[in-house]
């Protein structure tokens, strides 16, 4: 569900908004443009200064204020040590602003062009950044936030599933003991011997945005974890590919990073819990409706029958050899 305390975003309409806007003491002269985001409400606007802004009212029941605060924290701290991240901006000595039981922040208006995966100049500019964002994340650990785990990424969302009425009933059986089979496997796989540090949390490259360098923007999922997790999303194609952008990007990394090379291990199975946090996160979505009329193919049975498909798939890529990095002489 979308509401928290009688509260949902279906009264989030521009006069909200605007009012909401006003409390802070910036006025919206024009825009109120919906930017792509699903799991939030964003907009972006022009003031009557002419400056462009854009605000994130955030999801009902999804972080606490303290937690919303932890993110705030350490996006200023990176901001502070000249990392590039969108950081929100300190308005009447707070950056979480409340209104009408919403929850929201204003950040400057931070455009860029789509970064390149496939750039290897742009991963080795990438790769020195995450090494100086992962130098600042552990400093300290959140204390609110939580840490990366099994419950959050696979326990929990198994429940969802299991309770969702979106998988069609012929294929719940397969769907099931294939998803218990990896959930098993991925258990195995799992360990925590790794230091954890404060994290973007979802580095994908949509999340990195190319202005002179990189730009780090959404830091909604930080949490703790082990630094791979910043990492991995980042890297696509065939093996021999991923090993040329994982040798770039940690060989940076390392320039202000020490990385531990047995947390490449970690890679496979943080995609699979990644897989099954993804399904279980559009199951609790679907009431929000946003959500089918953005992911209609969730409720289509083909969907279903692929996923049956790429479990096995990750069970598989789980027993291969994990990525190494190539020895330095």
């Amino acid at each position: 569900m979308t509401q928290q305390n009688g509260f949902s975003f279906a009264d989030l309409g521009p006069d909200q908004l605007l009012d909401a806007l006003d409390s802070t003491g910036i006025r919206a002269e024009s825009g109120l443009l919906a930017l792509n985001s699903y799991e939030n409400r964003v907009y972006q606007f022009t003031a009557e200064d002419g400056a462009r802004y854009v605000t994130k009212f955030y999801r009902p029941q999804r972080w606490t204020d303290a937690q919303i605060a932890e993110e705030h924290q350490f996006t200023l701290a990176l901001a502070e040590q000249e990392i590039p991240v969108a950081a929100p901006i300190i308005l009447n000595g707070q950056t979480l602003h409340h209104f009408n039981g919403h929850r929201f922040a204003l950040f400057p208006s931070l455009g860029g062009r789509q970064f390149e995966v496939d750039n290897f100049d742009q991963l080795e500019w990438v790769g020195r950044f995450l090494g100086r964002i992962h130098q600042v994340g552990k400093q300290q650990a959140f204390a609110h936030r939580p840490t990366m785990g099994l419950d959050e990424y696979l326990h929990q969302p198994r429940q969802v599933l299991e309770n969702s009425t979106l998988i069609p009933d012929h294929l719940k059986h397969a769907f099931f003991s294939d998803l218990d089979l990896l959930i098993r496997e991925l258990t195995q796989y799992w360990n925590t011997d790794w230091t954890s540090v404060r994290l973007h949390g979802d580095c994908h490259p949509g999340n990195i945005l190319w202005r002179d360098g990189p730009l780090f923007v959404d830091l909604d999922d930080a949490r703790n974890g082990p630094a791979v997790q910043d990492v991995w999303m980042l890297l696509n194609g065939e093996r021999h590919d991923q090993l040329a952008q994982l040798d770039t990007i940690l060989d940076a990394y390392n320039e202000f990073a020490d990385f531990d090379p047995r947390q490449l291990k970690l890679i496979e199975p943080l995609r699979g819990l990644r897989m099954v946090h993804y399904m279980a996160w559009l199951a609790r979505r679907w009431e929000d409706p946003a959500f089918p009329l953005a992911f209609p193919w969730f409720a289509d049975a083909k969907y279903w029958e692929g996923q049956v498909l790429a479990f096995k798939e990750q069970l598989a890529t789980l027993h291969e050899a994990p990525l190494q990095l190539t020895p330095q002489w």
